[in-house]
């Protein structure tokens, strides 16, 4: 999946309960510009570097009990993982929104830029029940290029996911599993207070994932190659999902 570059936030007045600050006209705020000016001007990591600082450590991350089974992140290894993923992303039903079918050199690229990066994002199998079966990135949305195209706030969160077996979609796997990591997100990063995503409006499932996992649905976002659907998950909203 591929974004813009450049982050902005959201200023002007308060926002109301209903959420609707986040169609509101962007402004950056100094809070935010000093984040990202920070994070921007710091030297990157050397490939394989901790990315606790930005993301946390998915690997440590506790299993989880759900409806579908035991779920768990496991960080991508790229030599273990790669043939399995990149048969997921050459998946007509994947390769359609992911952009991402070719050879497994495709799949490398995308992988390597996130496991020799910064530490923005960090790619994840998502294992059930033992079994790998989703792919998962969990990245700073507001150190993101997506925040270029929406009201950002310092710590935001966002999640990309695909399902990698025809077997586990349409039977609601995807909302237990997306729950499931949004809450894993929102108890482990202490000063998250949403998690974000941005799937293909044309991706009807998806959206209806998201929706049924407790995301709201916020705006529709131009982003270089789709318009998205903006999904929001908030702390503050936890109690009642």
């Amino acid at each position: 999946m591929h974004h813009a570059d450049a982050p902005t936030a959201n200023g002007g007045d308060p926002p109301d309960a209903t959420g609707t600050e986040d169609t509101l006209e962007l402004r950056l705020t100094e809070e935010l510009l000093a984040l990202l000016g920070d994070a921007l001007a710091a030297p990157a990591p050397a490939p394989g570097a901790d990315a606790g600082a930005l993301v946390g450590d998915p690997a440590g991350w506790r299993p989880v009990a759900t409806s579908a089974g035991e779920f768990r992140l496991v960080p991508v290894d790229a030599e273990r993982d790669l043939a399995m993923i990149s048969r997921w992303m050459n998946d007509p039903a994947v390769a359609a929104f992911w952009e991402l079918a070719g050879p497994e050199s495709v799949t490398a690229a995308h992988l390597g830029r996130q496991l020799a990066g910064d530490g923005r994002s960090v790619p994840c199998l998502g294992v059930l029940d033992g079994v790998p079966m989703s792919y998962w990135e969990i990245y700073r949305a507001d150190l993101d290029p997506l925040a270029r195209h929406y009201p950002a706030r310092p710590h935001d969160m966002g999640v990309h996911l695909l399902i990698g077996g025809v077997g586990n979609r349409g039977r609601g796997i995807g909302s237990v599993l997306l729950k499931a990591v949004a809450d894993l997100v929102l108890d482990h990063r202490a000063r998250c207070d949403r998690v974000v995503a941005e799937p293909d409006l044309r991706n009807t499932p998806s959206v209806s994932a998201f929706l049924s996992a407790g995301f709201r649905f916020c705006a529709e976002v131009d982003l270089p190659d789709k318009r998205a659907a903006l999904m929001v998950r908030d702390r503050a909203h936890r109690a009642f999902l």
